[in-house]
């Protein structure tokens, strides 16, 4: 039968890190490849009592939730965004299933085929998809280390007129970097003065390696409540399956966005949410985020003096402050879409840096996530892959 879709699905495409992930199920492979915390540090039996109490408090936590989430939780991520500075209460907070959900009900509230979208470049290319499937024109914005250029910004708002701005400004996916502060309240600035939403995605932002550097939420400086939309999730922080995450931000873009969630899923799994409250209320969250940071900082050194080891020249990085992700560029003759292919062939993987860039993008680069693999798995996994990245018909 010839299938007749809907225009939009022209624009969908499987993403890279999914197909990839299909892949290193296999038992030899080494994946550098998705976004994965680390299983062995799992709070697997503090999870399970968590559960346990929701099954105790009765058969009526098995029924339908409200859209907007359970309200313990919605509470208990209010106090949470207090410490990072960010006005928010129960009634302007949407509990989401993970954080890309979000980004795909603000998009579909928010965007019309044309509409423009600046990002960083490169981004989340998940991100990418999205905003395209509803047809949106997404458009770069100059950037270097400290964040998006200024200048550059506000060229592109005069002229574009864009309907919002997605950044993901600590611990960036894919790159890493952290933007100044200076850099946070310019965009913030800019956005008031052309009435600009801004999309501030912050799923690493508690997996900081040095607690003395103080990086604050963009959402944290929009004291009017009016211009920021900032999401998160528990996925990093616990555990990806609860499938948790929230946003909150201006109350009448969060209510759209509630009415968008009740035709797509009614709710997220409010057993989830259950058992999640219950896990913030008697877990101690911080100490096992301090655990995480200490742990995640030791495999990112492991993997970052490896590469430290293939002589200079050949790869640039910059070390990360925080996050999941080592972005690394190669001299300009590397193809590491091409590359891919051989280094699962040698049971390891990577994720291309290709699919991660809005128009132009760097063949040359690749993403490698260091949080998954123990440190002797990470030594391993990195022999493969220099290995291949040596040849001397790729570099």
């Amino acid at each position: 039968m010839n299938y007749s879709f809907a225009p939009q699905t022209k624009t969908y495409q499987s993403s890279a890190v999914r197909d990839i992930l299909k892949v290193t199920q296999q038992g030899h492979v080494i994946s550098f490849a998705g976004g994965l915390p680390s299983e062995e540090i799992f709070p697997l039996e503090q999870v399970k009592i968590a559960y346990e109490k929701v099954f105790a408090s009765g058969k009526s936590s098995l029924q339908y939730g409200l859209t907007e989430g359970f309200t313990p939780l919605r509470e208990a991520i209010q106090t949470k965004m207090d410490r990072k500075g960010i006005s928010s209460n129960p009634d302007n907070i949407l509990i989401t299933t993970g954080s890309q959900q979000v980004i795909d009900l603000f998009s579909r509230v928010m965007l019309s085929p044309g509409d423009v979208v600046l990002t960083e470049d490169p981004t989340y290319l998940s991100a990418l998809q999205v905003f395209r499937s509803y047809g949106a024109q997404v458009v770069a914005v100059n950037s270097d280390d400290n964040g998006m250029d200024p200048e550059d910004l506000q060229a592109k708002i005069e002229i574009l007129h864009p309907k919002f701005i997605y950044i993901i400004p600590t611990f960036s996916n894919p790159d890493g970097k952290v933007w100044s502060n200076e850099r946070r309240q310019d965009l913030l600035s800019l956005c008031y003065k052309y009435n600009v939403l801004i999309l501030e995605d912050d799923p690493y932002g508690d997996i900081q390696f040095h607690q003395e550097e103080e990086y604050h939420p963009i959402a944290a400086f929009d004291t009017h409540q009016s211009h920021v939309l900032y999401t998160s999730t528990f996925s990093k922080s616990v555990v990806p399956a609860l499938r948790t995450g929230w946003v909150t931000g201006p109350i009448e873009v969060i209510k759209m966005m509630t009415q968008a969630k009740q035709m797509n899923d009614l709710h997220s799994s409010s057993i989830d949410q259950q058992a999640l409250y219950y896990l913030l209320r008697d877990f101690n969250l911080d100490s096992h985020i301090d655990l995480l940071r200490s742990e995640y900082y030791k495999r990112m050194t492991t993997m970052r003096d490896c590469l430290s080891k293939v002589g200079s020249g050949l790869f640039t990085w910059k070390e990360p402050k925080g996050g999941m992700f080592l972005w690394v560029e190669g001299n300009e003759q590397l193809n590491t879409t091409i590359l891919l292919g051989e280094a699962v062939e040698k049971g390891v993987a990577f994720v291309p840096g290709a699919p991660f860039y809005v128009n132009h993008p760097k063949h040359n680069t690749f993403r490698l996530n260091f949080s998954h693999s123990t440190p002797d798995t990470i030594k391993l996994g990195m022999d493969r892959l220099v290995e291949v990245l040596l040849k001397p018909q790729v570099v």
